[in-house]
């Protein structure tokens, strides 16, 4: 497929935000993540990438009306699918249904890079929440992304499948580099404990791999009290111990930019994604 030329503009931090497992926290840590740079005066873009399911709306409480299924359909435009949420940040909301990034046709992959070249929205980050495990959409945005933040809690599963996603990964596609988040732990000993462990397994059975602890996030009742109330927690405590957290990690990737942002972030990125097709091996 011929890339598709866009015009220049800065670049833009394309992360993702993934877990090997599900119900970790991740979708609420990146809604926390991108409150926390939208206050710090970014331009900030979630990308709900769980394509199958809604969970950034349903954590704001969002009644959105239109998903990326239908910008693929040629229904909408970008602008008319993404939506308002908190502090200024803007979100993409996934379509209801599986829809396979490698069953896009031409036709779509073209549409999703023109709607992006032509919208001029000056974004500082976008951040993909994707969905958990190793399926087919996972490792596609995870590819495609400059940096990963892989999501995990103390959990023997969660550290298990987190290495497993890493593996897969670094193995058969050649990423090496991603960031660790341990989430809902006591406190910084057991976030280094977590980290340890996954590194360890790393460090031993794969080559070349670079992990590096971006930080922690607690278990605090506060954020399941936000949960519960379809309310982000940054907002509801902006005082909690978790939130606070959330802020030193969004501190930390603002602070620690990659030197060097490939085609100018975004272009790469879609470029990347409308590149693959077929299956996942």
């Amino acid at each position: 497929m011929n890339e598709k030329t866009a015009p220049t503009r800065k670049p833009v931090r394309v992360i993702t935000v993934t877990s090997g497992k599900g119900g970790v926290g991740k979708s609420n840590l990146t809604l926390g993540l991108a409150l926390a740079l939208a206050k710090m005066g970014k331009k900030v873009l979630i990308w709900d990438a769980d394509l199958g399911l809604a969970n950034i709306d349903v954590l704001l409480g969002l009644k959105t009306t239109a998903t990326i299924h239908d910008l693929l359909n040629g229904t909408k435009t970008l602008p008319e699918i993404i939506a308002d949420g908190p502090a200024g940040i803007r979100i993409m909301p996934a379509a209801s249904g599986i829809l396979e990034l490698g069953e896009l046709s031409e036709g779509q992959k073209q549409r999703l890079l023109s709607e992006f070249d032509d919208w001029n929205d000056d974004l500082d980050f976008l951040l993909i929440d994707t969905a958990a495990g190793i399926g087919g959409n996972v490792i596609y945005f995870n590819l495609a992304a400059q940096e990963r933040i892989v999501v995990l809690t103390n959990e023997p599963t969660s550290i298990t499948d987190a290495y497993a996603l890493i593996k897969v990964l670094s193995t058969r596609y050649q990423q090496n580099s991603f960031h660790i988040l341990p989430n809902q732990v006591t406190g910084p000993k057991e976030a280094k404990n977590v980290f340890g462990l996954l590194s360890s397994v790393a460090d031993k059975h794969l080559n070349q791999v670079s992990l590096s602890l971006l930080g922690y996030v607690p278990k605090d009742e506060s954020v399941t009290s936000a949960v519960r109330a379809q309310k982000p927690f940054l907002i509801t405590a902006p005082d909690c111990e978790a939130s606070l957290q959330v802020v030193n990690v969004a501190r930390c990737l603002a602070a620690n930019a990659p030197d060097q942002l490939a085609g100018g972030g975004l272009v790469f990125f879609l470029n990347r994604l409308a590149s693959f097709g077929g299956t996942v091996d």
